[in-house]
């Protein structure tokens, strides 16, 4: 039996005891958004989270009530190197006193899924990824650390004990909930679960110059004069990124192609010095760096782009979507969630290798029919992804998981 009816499912969700449950609090991503989001649903929740930094997160979750785990009292060394942590973080969220709640939603990629929740509590995890490091990104993590062949030895000896963690932790969970079709299928190779799937929170609004915003009927929208089409004369002359400046966007295969090309590229987002050292030292003249920027700045860059950039593999991707909804077309490596949410030839091109040569050549073909692109259907494609979609598919997913409970 399922819950169709919202009325039945808001009632549900209303009067729950409900507690939320994070990984990290220390840096502001797509994962961040989907708690937020949460925390929105829930506003008198509290949020659990191994490890907690308010200047980080600036002021998105000042008033809520956030309980971070025994690691918030480890000394400042160690909470800038979490390698260093990585032996206590499976026992951090084992240890949350959670015994008072009707419903406990973890938002998780890593431990926040450990949780111990008594019998009659549901324990539901929205599952942005399995543990990459822990699974199939194992031996690359490994060879990123750069280790000596003794600490590389030991480190691999923690990442197995991780791993079976894990596993066991998966099985506590008493239901699923995937980020994409993607990370569903990894849930169950992985840990041989079922999931539903709930696409992230993506904020669709974002202003396009003579397109009105309605974001539950893009129908209605007006058409855009000839003026805001791949002609458009506000638009400037640089290609965007948004992410995490991470190893695993692969951040510099699309600078080397823009270097290539001799196009210009802005960056924006912040990620550990070392790396962002990196990029700033094989990036073009043409390659600007900007940080972190408040979200209402970055859509003015999702407005005056030329397109977006997307390199890597993710489980979803919020940002090509955002840049979407400011009717820019995307250039997306072919794998993980960007295959379900951008389309070929209508909102952007995919490439099938994350090379600096095959990169360049989708750059070139965007380039070459690019006036083709309509920004109102590349927009209409991300409206299937709103706040207000995912909210309502949470609570839907809820209501049907308590009914199935009670019946």
């Amino acid at each position: 039996m399922t819950s169709n009816n919202p009325i039945t499912t808001n009632k549900i969700c209303q009067g729950l005891k409900v507690a939320l449950v994070h990984d990290f609090l220390n840096q502001y991503g797509g994962a961040e958004r989907v708690l937020l989001a949460l925390h929105e649903m829930f506003p008198e929740a509290p949020i659990y989270t191994l490890l907690h930094d308010p200047e980080k997160m600036r002021g998105k979750f000042a008033r809520a009530d956030i309980r971070p785990s025994f690691l918030q009292k480890f000394p400042k060394f160690f909470k800038k190197r979490h390698k260093y942590m990585l032996p206590f973080m499976p026992t951090a969220p084992e240890t949350f006193n959670l015994r008072d709640f009707d419903l406990v939603i973890s938002s998780s990629s890593a431990f926040a899924k450990g949780v111990i929740v008594k019998p009659k509590i549901i324990h539901i995890s929205y599952c942005h990824s399995p543990m990459r490091y822990a699974w199939d990104w194992n031996e690359k993590y490994l060879d990123e650390q750069a280790l000596g062949k003794k600490r590389k030895l030991l480190a691999r000896m923690l990442l197995n004990y991780v791993r079976i963690w894990d596993k066991v932790a998966a099985d506590r969970v008493d239901f699923f909930i995937a980020n994409s079709e993607y990370t569903k299928e990894r849930i169950k190779k992985y840990y041989g679960r079922e999931s539903a799937v709930v696409y992230p929170p993506v904020d669709t609004n974002i202003v396009i110059p003579g397109l009105t915003r309605d974001p539950e009927n893009t129908k209605s929208a007006e058409k855009l004069d000839s003026r805001f089409r791949g002609n458009d004369k506000t638009r400037e002359d640089y290609f965007l990124i948004v992410s995490r400046l991470t190893p695993y966007k692969k951040i510099e295969v699309a600078i080397e192609a823009f270097n290539k090309l001799n196009l210009p590229l802005v960056v924006i987002g912040e990620g550990a010095p070392k790396y962002v050292r990196y990029l700033k030292s094989i990036a073009g003249p043409k390659t600007k760096f900007l940080g972190w920027l408040p979200d209402e700045k970055i859509k003015e860059y999702y407005s005056s782009c030329r397109a977006f950039v997307f390199p890597g593999e993710d489980d979803f991707g919020i940002a090509p979507v955002e840049a979407m909804a400011a009717g820019k077309p995307v250039i997306a490596l072919r794998r993980g969630g960007a295959t379900e949410t951008v389309i070929e030839g209508e909102t952007g091109e995919f490439f099938d290798e994350s090379t600096i040569e095959v990169l360049a050549d989708a750059v070139r073909r965007l380039m070459e029919k690019e006036k083709d692109y309509e920004p109102e259907k590349i927009r209409e494609q991300a409206m299937k992804f709103s706040k207000e979609k995912f909210m309502k598919n949470i609570k839907r997913v809820i209501g049907e998981i308590w009914e199935r409970r009670e019946n």
